[in-house]
């Protein structure tokens, strides 16, 4: 039966939308659900500093008066003048295992991109690389992240059978944290401390890292701008980053590499694992959700990273090692067994290399498909 496509235009279908994958995915012990909170001001047109730059419509799909999917679309005028091509995207694509429903949400979409004369539609990407982006192809029967979209496995079939094919992909993996800090890293670290006058942030309280946000920020669009798909965040985008996640800091979790003139060279953030907090919350902040993320922060013995960064001039120069290995020894001091890299380009030889010391297993790989306006 045909789906009977709906355009999202209340904050009450907002709503509807963000919460849908928690219909379709009940019951799977590998999905993680998103923190609604976040979803919601990413996607609200008055909320996210990106509408200043981005154009953007949500649907949702139904048949038989059952809510069975949806997509978003976006068009991102910042990513022709970084990139130098006209492509819109899709994101936050779910849809039940009916091939008229994922034609029809992609139809929709690709019919509204359009509009806007774009040469192709690439996604899952969001507004920025901050958002969920990349479709799984492999590892369904691997626990997700707090970063990482999961999905069912006819997803793929679905977009190749649409004329979708692959643009690039990202890979993950599981890494086992020794029981004893790496000679042949510390060495190095310690090396550089020497040689470039550098230090790791002592944290007393979380506001001593937020001196350092801003810079923190100028770091991450310079190593990131080469990126596949990324947008340099403005200056509004920086500030609500700041606002929404630098207070879920674990302070040792996230060493910042200053040198001798008190600038910030290098960041690493990484957490205590989420994954099992945000399936027992569902998501939800309220009225208990809260307890269990604070539970995770406390104890855990699983940890995912999320961003690292060095400034230009500095490559090279030993900051990885310096936050390596101040990481490993939080993660030995708190009992941290397994590491969740979560997504890294195929093609960035640079970061898989770090692990090479490492006991580790690729288990995931997940995708961004693209589709010329041209075609079909």
């Amino acid at each position: 039966m045909q789906p009977v496509i709906k355009e999202v235009t209340t904050l009450k279908e907002l709503r509807t939308f963000i919460r849908y994958p928690k219909q379709l995915y009940k019951g799977n012990p590998y999905w993680v659900p998103t923190l609604f909170m976040d979803d919601y001001e990413t996607l609200r047109w008055d909320r996210n500093p990106a509408f200043d730059h981005c154009e953007a419509k949500y649907w949702l799909a139904y048949q038989d008066g059952k809510l069975v999917g949806r997509v978003a679309g976006i068009v991102n005028k910042l990513y022709k003048e970084h990139w130098g091509v006209n492509y819109g995207r899709f994101n936050w694509i779910d849809f039940i295992d009916d091939p008229d429903v994922s034609k029809a949400l992609l139809d929709t979409v690709e019919a509204w991109v359009k509009t806007f004369n774009v040469e192709a539609i690439h996604g899952p990407l969001g507004f920025t690389d901050m958002d969920r982006e990349a479709m799984l192809v492999e590892g369904f029967d691997q626990l997700g992240t707090m970063v990482g979209f999961y999905n069912h496995p006819y997803y793929r079939e679905h977009l190749e059978r649409l004329g979708y094919v692959k643009a690039i992909d990202w890979v993950e993996y599981e890494i086992t944290v020794p029981k004893e800090p790496v000679e042949a890293i510390t060495k190095v670290a310690e090396a550089a401390k020497q040689r470039s006058n550098l230090h790791i942030l002592k944290v007393k309280k979380k506001k001593d890292i937020l001196k350092y946000a801003p810079q923190m920020f100028e770091v991450f669009n310079e190593a990131y701008k080469h990126l596949y798909g990324v947008v340099p965040l403005t200056e509004r985008q920086v500030a609500l980053a700041i606002k929404q996640y630098f207070g879920m800091i674990v302070p040792e979790f996230a060493p910042f590499v200053i040198n001798d003139k008190d600038e910030l060279v290098g960041f690493g953030i990484t957490m205590p694992s989420f994954s099992r907090a945000l399936q027992k919350s569902g998501g939800e902040l309220f009225p208990f959700g809260f307890i269990h993320l604070l539970k995770a922060m406390k104890k855990n013995d699983r940890a995912d990273l999320y961003l690292i960064g060095v400034k230009e001039e500095y490559k090279g120069k030993g900051v990885n090692a310096i936050m390596m290995d101040h990481i490993l020894r939080t993660f030995q001091a708190r009992g941290i067994t397994k590491v969740e890299s979560n997504p890294e380009l195929e093609t960035n030889s640079l970061v898989q290399t770090q692990w090479k010391y490492f006991e580790k297993r690729q288990h995931k790989r997940r995708r961004v498909f693209i589709k010329a306006m041209n075609a079909g």
